[in-house]
């Protein structure tokens, strides 16, 4: 057959492929609508944050439900019927009709996706820093998953198998896979069996097209190496029909795709891109954990905090900067571009905050610590770890260095006493109020002013 004619049979049997798609009113509710129903969710589970933190993840998943899912059950279902034993016997290629069906579903993939991107835009996210970057990354995740809904329908019998092996991807990688859990909220073991997974890679090249921040180099060649070696291993184990014999043989070709994809893991290990662990989450300690045994505060009131009570602090115990509770970015870390908007807003307004400025010092200061305190507790993950940066330099602003010192010993170990009105009046910095018991707040104000009272004095520098 000549190049024209193949090319002409891959268009027709897309082309028909496409209609007979969108005859199906199930297939277009779970390819158009099951991604919407993600940003849906998205929005609520990140309502504090900018959409865009977390498109790589939305249309990860898009394209994992539309090529691990929609792929194979359709191919699988065709096969049962005995659709592909018909196009046996015509003249066309098997390569052919395999790239006219890829050809459809990447047409269906990308138009769930555009739609995706569209609502996100109508929502207020900005447009993405790279377009270029994310239209190649995208390609790259669909090459990659298509190559796996096609090893899933090469091993699968029938479309109950379809389901039961698609979960069997779908469901790791939505878990530990840096898909629906961010990787730096993940145990360290988690972290380092995460980089065996495609979906990390396919979730950290879209976002490098969304935000910017540089190249996506090895979670591009990542998901290359992931779209080839299940490609080919699927090629090598087709079967026209259900029955065909040899099939058990035929599935040794899966290890090719298992090798590659531990290869890649252990590259990302050998090249560091393993999120750096942090401490589990915690319980929230009691400020007498940060003293040393027999240590007590007689004080009657902060002006009175000596210099033998803050001998008696145990920075030590304090959880790292890198972690959960209490996180501060390094000096050197920068945020992600779509968080720039709501840190430079916080900081233009920060100076001006009414509740920043009260009469009483102590007051003043437990009002900055609850602005670094609220991120923490929602959970903001782009901003939780700059916040802190910007109220500590406004508190040493606010205050003089002696009086302060005092001030956050008696805060840290006073953590029931104050006013907590000020987490409710965070609007103008375009931080969330807190509404309901405000408690919560009070052993991160603690970690907070023992961070800062650390690095005022020089016994705590970067954890």
């Amino acid at each position: 057959m000549s190049a024209a004619t193949i090319a002409a049979t891959i268009a027709s049997h897309a082309w028909l492929t496409l209609k007979l798609n969108f005859r199906n009113r199930l297939a277009i509710l779970y390819g158009f609508a099951f991604p919407l129903l993600f940003l849906a969710a998205f929005l609520a589970l990140y309502r504090h944050e900018p959409i865009a933190l977390h498109m790589g993840e939305l249309l990860t998943v898009t394209v994992l439900g539309g090529a691990c899912f929609g792929l194979p059950t359709a191919l699988v279902a065709e096969r049962e019927r005995g659709v592909w034993r018909h196009y046996r016997l015509t003249q066309s290629s098997t390569a052919a009709l395999l790239a006219a069906v890829l050809l459809a579903r990447l047409v269906l993939i990308g138009l769930a996706g555009l739609l995706q991107l569209a609502v996100a835009l109508a929502l207020g996210m900005a447009w993405p820093a790279d377009p270029a970057a994310l239209l190649l990354a995208f390609v790259a995740t669909c090459f990659a998953f298509m190559g796996l809904g096609l090893l899933i329908a090469m091993l699968a019998d029938g479309v109950p198998a379809v389901q039961a092996l698609g979960q069997c991807i779908f469901l790791p990688m939505l878990m530990i896979g840096g898909i629906a859990v961010p990787i730096q909220s993940l145990p360290s073991w988690a972290q380092h069996l995460s980089v065996f997974f495609p979906g990390r890679y396919a979730v950290e090249a879209l976002q490098t097209g969304i935000g910017g921040g540089g190249a996506a180099a090895f979670p591009l060649l990542a998901l290359l190496a992931t779209g080839l070696s299940a490609g080919l291993a699927a090629v090598l184990m087709f079967r026209w029909d259900s029955g065909a014999k040899g099939r058990g043989r035929r599935r040794g070709w899966v290890l090719l795709a298992l090798l590659i994809w531990v290869a890649v893991g252990v590259a990302a290990e050998r090249r560091g891109l393993v999120a750096p662990p942090v401490a589990e989450a915690e319980s929230a300690p009691a400020p007498e954990r940060y003293l040393r045994p027999s240590a007590a505060n007689t004080a009657a009131g902060w002006a009175g905090v000596t210099t033998a009570d803050l001998a008696n602090i145990a920075f030590e115990r304090l959880p790292p900067d890198s972690g959960i509770v209490a996180p501060i970015a390094r000096f050197d870390e920068m945020p992600d571009p779509a968080a720039e908007p709501l840190l430079g807003q916080l900081a233009a307004t920060l100076p001006d905050w009414a509740p920043g400025h009260v009469a009483d010092r102590e007051q003043r200061v437990r009002n900055l610590l609850c602005v670094a305190a609220v991120p923490d507790l929602l959970q903001m993950e782009a901003v939780e770890r700059f916040v802190p940066v910007l109220v500590f330099q406004r508190i040493r602003a606010e205050v003089p260095r002696d009086d302060l010192v005092r001030i956050l010993y008696w805060i840290a170990f006073h953590a029931d006493g104050g006013d907590d009105g000020a987490c409710r009046q965070l609007a103008p910095l375009g931080l969330p109020a807190i509404d309901g018991d405000t408690r919560r707040l009070r052993p991160r104000i603690t970690i907070y002013a023992l961070k800062l009272l650390g690095r005022i004095t020089g016994d705590l520098l970067q954890k």
